[in-house]
């Protein structure tokens, strides 16, 4: 009988990872994308709770690219563009 090792996110018990570090990484992304999602509903109160937990969920899986955006790159934003024209 084998045994294997799994780790799971604190923030989304549901998901099992083989590698801690991508569990770790899993985690800072959920905890950006609810600080994100907490701005957004400030800034933009007529956005249900559903829209800004899916908006902050997709700026924060998109972190480097709009990173890059706001430092001075508008243009890094295309990528994101390309990217959901092919969805």
């Amino acid at each position: 009988m084998a045994v294997e090792v799994v780790y799971r996110s604190s923030r989304d018990p549901e998901r099992l990872f083989m590698d801690k570090a991508e569990a770790d990484r899993h985690d800072k992304m959920l905890e950006l994308a609810e600080s994100l999602a907490e701005v957004l509903q400030k800034a933009v109160p007529s956005l249900s709770e559903q829209q800004v937990e899916e908006i902050g969920i997709f700026m924060a899986k998109n972190r480097e690219v709009f990173a890059k955006a706001f430092k001075s790159s508008p243009d890094a934003l295309a990528d994101l563009n390309a990217s959901s024209a092919d969805e």
